[in-house]
């Protein structure tokens, strides 16, 4: 893209990906748009980050934004009591979030609270997720639903949370766990309330593709689920099925896909109606997606339908299967976890330095330099539009010959050294003659990003971010602020850990997705922010401690009436010492182990008493620390 062509802030899409959430403000900074009052002021992005930092909460900082959280959820009831308001279907619907997505405990409290009114409740797919539901204030008409594999102790909570007045569904994945609901049951001298998970035929596409279909890991084939149906029957309690579970995918990309999912668990909610299941609910599962890129198609990181779209999609289909086959309509629910939370949070790390990958100052080759390194020098001299693929050919020819020459020991140190200063002026003389381009050539756009700084940025890769390490998942990547001015440079994103994997080298921009971020010169003194967006969905709970980095410093904020914002809730990361105890080491042991080793070198001389002093004080500062870099 031609950042000349175009006002600097629209470079990066936040338009087309933002969901209205964030704009680019007059100031360039960027703002948090509050979705629950049109009238409020956007509040500025580095104005928090900069009152943070007053406060003692330094980058990175996870930034949650409870104003989103909150909209989201009335998004999706209110889109699909909509939809099943258009197609006058009989049903209602009752949405859950499954803990899963994102386990943290202030996150699944505002979700409790803000979809208290629609009695939105909670999908625990283990035990622990079981304690967390039956913990919690849910509305008197939410359901708990409970997947995955259970033992007993898991069934007979389940079982004896209704005597509490909790809808707890045990959904079968097997018909072996009948019999360990069916024990647990007669053990109680309650009945349970069931459902039971089928494998659809039908496989969604995109990243999450073996989550759906019948190779999928959880769920009973048509031939298990008769098996069911039959034990039911002869135990006489056919009448405690009363939901059927049918995933339909995970961040589904095209709606026809869902539709047609949704029309195969519908009928089969029809046949088992026809066997004597007295079916009262069908849960369609997850599977609505979150367009990251902001594409609007059918792509791994896109999705090609709105959120009202989705919701009358799945109901008009539905229903005219339950008409054709005159079945009473359900209620409708779903485990819509990735589009509830995935957008109220986002990741801000400050860029520590940069690795450019030209130079400004011009540099020549010396009499007596290799023949190769001259032609090298000559380059900017005729560097031009018209001969700009030339240009890129002869420097990366030369550059790579003269590589080759030091490595045979042809040329000295001090040669390839010069060499290297050479190839960077005239990859920057590439770079401002490329810029004057209204439209960059294919060949000539990859070349440059290869070409791309790497700026060193503040966090961890692994531990906060993991899907874009193991899947390649895209999340919206832009700094907060000088949105006015245009970018000079691209560039690569590097973490703090010493690994070459954590590093982030696709991003989305108003023309698709790139593998080189335009950002701007660094300035001495002056902190330059980057936020990663939609990370809300997974991230929270999926990091591991590669390098012991630990969480990242977590707000949950709320934007107000007069355009500020209140802080709600403040998360400290983990200090050394907590994430030194996560792995096996007894921090106190540690300390005391390296008291020993000074007090050694005391004794003999190698330091003083007051170096020891200096030494153990810093030992336990360094444990009381944050785990990332400290300015």
């Amino acid at each position: 893209m031609d950042a000349s062509a175009v006002k600097p802030a629209d470079i990066y899409g936040i338009e087309r990906w933002g969901q209205g959430l964030l704009k680019v403000l007059e100031s360039g900074e960027v703002g948090l748009v509050n979705p629950l009052n049109e009238e409020a002021a956007p509040v500025p992005l580095l104005t928090v980050m900069h009152e943070l930092e007053t406060r003692g909460i330094r980058a990175p900082v996870l930034v949650r934004v409870n104003a989103f959280l909150e909209h989201q959820l009335r998004r999706l009831n209110e889109s699909f009591a909509e939809a099943i308001r258009a197609a006058d279907y009989g049903g209602s619907y009752r949405g859950v979030f499954p803990i899963k997505v994102n386990q943290q405990a202030e996150v699944v409290d505002r979700i409790v609270t803000h979809g208290a009114p629609y009695g939105f409740g909670l999908e625990a797919g283990s035990k622990p997720e079981l304690l967390i539901a039956l913990s919690r204030r849910l509305a008197p008409d939410a359901l708990v639903i409970c997947n995955g594999i259970k033992d007993a102790e898991f069934v007979r909570l389940a079982i004896l949370a209704q005597k509490l007045g909790i809808t707890c569904v045990i959904v079968l994945e097997s018909p072996r766990e009948l019999d360990t609901v069916l024990a647990e049951a007669r053990a109680l001298g309650l009945e349970p309330t069931l459902g039971v998970r089928v494998k659809l035929t039908r496989q969604i596409s995109g990243k999450w593709a073996e989550s759906s279909g019948d190779r999928s890991a959880f769920g009973m084939t048509m031939n298990q689920v008769v098996e069911v149906l039959d034990k039911l029957a002869a135990e006489g309690l056919s009448h405690c099925l009363t939901l059927q579970h049918s995933h339909l995918g995970s961040q589904i990309p095209n709606v026809n896909e869902a539709r047609m999912a949704a029309d195969e668990a519908a009928r089969v909610f029809v046949e088992l109606t026809r066997e004597g299941a007295p079916l009262t609910h069908l849960d369609l599962g997850g599977g609505l997606g979150i367009d990251y890129t902001g594409e609007h198609r059918a792509a791994p990181n896109s999705v090609n339908y709105s959120l009202g779209e989705y919701c009358a999609n799945l109901v008009e289909t539905v229903k005219f299967v339950f008409d054709a086959a005159e079945v009473k309509h359900p209620t409708l629910v779903t485990e819509s976890g990735r589009a509830t939370v995935a957008t109220s949070s986002m990741l801000i790390f400050n860029v520590l330095e940069a690795t450019y990958y030209d130079r400004a100052t011009p540099e020549t080759a010396q009499e007596g330099d290799n023949h190769l390194l001259q032609s090298l020098a000559e380059i900017p001299s005729y560097v031009s539009v018209a001969r700009l693929q030339e240009c890129i050919s002869d420097a990366t020819w030369y550059r790579e010959e003269l590589r080759a020459l030091f490595r045979r020991g042809q040329i000295g140190l001090r040669e390839m050294a010069r060499a290297e200063r050479v190839y960077l002026y005239a990859v920057e003389r590439i770079k401002r003659v490329a810029a004057e381009l209204e439209e960059v050539p294919e060949e000539i756009a990859e070349a440059l990003e290869g070409y791309a700084d790497i700026y060193h940025g503040n966090f961890s890769l692994f531990q906060s971010l993991p899907d874009i390490w193991a899947i390649d998942q895209v999340h919206p990547v832009m700094p907060l602020q000088r949105l006015g001015e245009a970018p000079t440079r691209r560039a690569v994103l590097s973490d703090i850990t010493c690994d070459s994997d954590g590093k982030i080298d696709r991003f989305v921009l108003a023309d698709g997705v790139h593998h080189a971020l335009p950002v701007h010169d660094l300035r001495e003194d002056e902190p330059y922010y980057l936020g990663v967006f939609f990370v809300g969905a997974y991230q929270e709970t999926l990091g591991d401690l590669h390098n012991l980095f630990g969480d990242t410093n977590v707000v949950t904020i709320d934007l107000r009436a007069d355009g500020g914002y209140d802080l709600l809730h403040e998360v400290e990361g983990d200090s050394i010492a907590e994430v030194l105890s996560y792995v096996e080491y007894d921090p106190r042991d540690a300390l005391d182990a390296f008291k020993a080793r000074v007090e050694a070198h005391v004794s003999s001389g190698g330091i003083t008493t007051a170096e020891r002093r200096e030494l153990i004080a810093l030992f336990k500062d360094s444990l009381a620390g944050y785990t990332y870099y400290e300015h």
